[in-house]
């Protein structure tokens, strides 16, 4: 079963891009202030991760931001020769 949409398009195409670049997106409780939160390939304490707001202020610089960290994430490029 697939995930939920985000109900912003820039967010959701900015969750969609991170997933193309093997981010793992998971869905957060409900008591949380976050929607999901997205996880790179580096499974553990090391691996990167944001969290992905229901209703930021400005939805355009969230998904900005989350598109800046998936670039910067070094944890990508090793994983691929396991």
């Amino acid at each position: 079963m697939g995930r939920d949409r985000h109900p912003n398009k820039h967010i959701e195409g900015a969750i969609r891009y991170a997933e193309s670049q093997g981010w793992i997106f998971k869905k957060t409780g409900k008591s949380s202030h976050s929607w999901g939160k997205l996880q790179c390939r580096e499974n553990s304490r090391q691996g990167c991760r944001i969290y992905i707001y229901s209703t930021p202020e400005v939805p355009e610089n969230h998904a900005k931001r989350i598109i800046g960290f998936v670039d910067k994430c070094e944890h990508g490029e090793n994983l691929d020769d396991n």
